[in-house]
Order: structure tokens, then sequence, then C-alpha cells
């Protein structure tokens, strides 16, 4: 029963797999102030020219495959707006920084004024640098926090705002006593710092942090290590995946004695099995809003014929806010000032808003495992006000 760190077949593995190649270390951004307004002046009577940067062009299928469902959404969002004149020009990077900071500069010469993707770390952040001296702002796919800011906004769920909703429901339920585990990865550092975070901003705290090889014998021969440290913490916050470490931390913990009240980063409900693990009975983590995701996986398969891969509605959202924020009729539609409205806009996951350092917020619910099943223990905000 337990996951095997390799890639496989099953459409949710290559998803997490995916995600993981999203946490690519930056290089150096490109220096720009905090409180610059970013973006560029629009004609408000004139169409509004937009490139979408896709994975297209690598020689991977995969990459093919969510480089079409990242279009596919982007025009299908743009099919519901409801009066811009949105016109898209699409553009593949492939995984490659250098050829993404190529094609960001030609989009910008062929007329865009505002970018949309592209995927991976390293790429969205060469994008973001080649085109912050014209003056153009970006819209990254990724959700790698390390190269948010500047012209850059990324579009991706973050740890620190799954950790900060669930740090706060655990809260109003008495559990404020908190062990960090995570492993020994890029990725694992970042939740884990994330995790950290979120405790000490909302007066809990951190017990212990403990940390394990990213193998089924590495983490099976720190279990003795980490019980011993859960011993004084009311809850397990922990960075595993459902389709490799999680598995396993769910199974060997509770039979080396572990009765913290696990809580988990990632999305629990992306992989059916997880919800017959024991472990997880009762545990705490995080999902999208389940109807209006619902909504749009039916709207891009009656269109389309297919369920979309899990990151196209990352197209639609773009798209959504850059036509709200165009119907506004204001010439500054595009600049960071307007980007970062602190009432959001609606998204196919729920309401999101972007941040001034280049982050975003989502509304999440908060979910658990109860008889096998998926429960909704509270709703995700429809909103932004109570519940943020």
């Amino acid at each position: 029963m337990f996951a095997r760190f390799s890639m496989a077949r099953n459409p949710a593995v290559r998803f997490f797999a995916f995600l993981s190649m999203m946490w690519l270390a930056a290089c150096d951004t490109a220096i720009l102030s905090p409180t610059a307004n970013t973006g560029q002046q629009i004609d408000a009577g004139a169409p509004v020219q937009v490139a979408l940067l896709v994975p297209g062009g690598s020689g991977a299928g995969s990459d093919a495959f969510l480089a079409q469902n990242l279009e596919n959404a982007a025009r299908l969002a743009i099919a519901d707006l409801n009066g811009p004149d949105i016109r898209l020009r699409v553009y593949n990077t492939g995984a490659n920084p250098v050829l993404a900071a190529d094609v960001a500069r030609a989009a910008v010469a062929d007329g865009a004024q505002i970018i949309l993707g592209p995927l991976f770390g390293e790429a969205a952040n060469a994008a973001g640098v080649a085109v912050a001296s014209q003056n153009v702002n970006v819209l990254a796919f990724s959700n790698n926090p390390t190269i948010a800011g500047g012209n850059v906004f990324i579009l991706g769920a973050t740890f620190q705002n799954t950790a900060d909703r669930l740090v706060r429901y655990a809260g109003r339920q008495g559990l404020n006593r908190f062990l960090v585990l995570h492993g020994d990865d890029a990725g694992g550092a970042i939740g884990r710092d994330a995790i950290t975070s979120a405790v000490q901003n909302n007066g809990s705290q951190v017990v212990a942090t403990q940390s394990y090889p990213l193998s089924q014998q590495g983490i099976i021969s720190s279990t003795g290590r980490i019980a011993a440290a859960a011993r004084n913490a009311d809850a397990i916050f922990m960075t595993a995946g459902v389709n490799a470490d999680l598995p396993i931390l769910a199974t060997t913990l509770p039979e080396a004695g572990v009765t913290s009240r696990f809580i988990g980063l990632t999305r629990w409900d992306a992989a059916p099995q997880a919800a017959a693990l024991p472990g997880l009975q009762g545990g705490l983590f995080a999902t999208a809003d389940r109807a209006r995701t619902s909504l749009f996986n039916d709207r891009y398969a009656a269109t389309y014929g297919e369920n979309p891969h899990p990151l196209a509605g990352l197209a639609y959202d773009g798209i959504a806010a850059i036509g709200a924020l165009v119907a506004s009729g204001e010439s500054n539609a595009l600049t960071k000032a307007a980007l970062t409205n602190p009432q959001g806009f609606q998204g196919t996951s729920g309401v999101f808003r972007f941040l001034p350092n280049g982050l975003n917020e989502r509304a999440l619910a908060v979910a658990t495992f109860q008889d096998n099943q998926v429960v909704i223990l509270e709703q995700a905000p429809r909103s932004f006000g109570a519940g943020f």
C-alpha cells in the first residue's frame, strides 16, 4: 500500500510529480522598488493584447497536453467575458528559462500588454526579468513564492496560504501546539517555513520540527524519532504528498503509538485511496471550493469533450482577472495597483486575490476524512473579509 517515489501512469500521481517540478530555484530577479506601480497603461477603448506562455515545445507529451489545456481554459474564459475585448496570442516556452525570456521579449515586441504564464519557476522568473524594464506585468502559473515580487505575480496555490488557513482553523478547535514534519527536499523546506510562519503569526507554538529522507526506508527508520517528538504536540502538521510520503507516514506513525491529530499541507483528496488510510481519519486538510471547481470542470468538459488538467483553471483565472479589470474602463487596469484590488476576483476554484508582494490568497475550505469519505468542516469563504 506504500506509494512509490517514481512517476506513475495515474493522473493524480503525474499531477503531484508535476507540481514538484514547479518548485525550481529562482535566479536573480530584476531590482524593482517594492512600492513601484508596475504595469502598462492601456487604451480602455481598444482591444487588450495578452500573451499566453505555455510549456509546449519541450518534446514531452505531458507538457504538450498541459499547454493545450491552458490555452483551452484561457479561450474559454475569454468566451465567458461580457464586454472586454481580449486578444490572445500563444507562445511555447517549454521549461527553458532562456527560451522563456526570449519569448517574453518577443511577445512584448508583438504588442503584449500583460503576460499570462509561464509555468515553471525558473522560466517564470526569467520571463519577468526579461520584461521588467518594459514595465509589463507577468501573471505566472507557478506556485513558487521565491519568484514573486516586482512585476511577477503567481497564480499557483501557495503553501503559505494553505498553512495560514489550517492553523487558524486548528486554533479555534484548541489545537495550538504543533510538530512540523517535512521531507528533506526543497519543497519540504519551503513547506516547513510556511507552516512555521503561520503558527507563529497566529499565536500558536511549534514544539518541534522533524525531517526525514524521502524514501520508504528513510521514513520508516525515522518513525521512532518522530513519534518521540510528537508527544508534546496537539497536532502534526506535515508537508507530505498523497502519492508519495503521506501513505507511509499515515501508516507507520499510528503503529508507533502517535495519537496527535494530523494536518496536511497538500491536497489529501487528490487521490481517492487516501481516504482509507487510518492515520488520516479525522485529520485536517484544505481544499478548493468544490462547487466552483465542479462548475469549471463541467463547463470545460462540455466544451472540449474531456476533463481539464488540474492546473488548467489557472489560465482561466488569469483571464478572468484581466477581463474584470479591463471592464472597469480604467487606463491603469493592468497595473499593480489594480491587480492587487483587495476585493479580488472570482476564479475556477473560488475567490482569489493578488497581494502586493506578488503572492496570492485563495479561499479554501477545511476538510477531513470520516468513514473513508471527504467531509467539509468549514466551507470556503465566498468573499474577502470574515474567514480570512
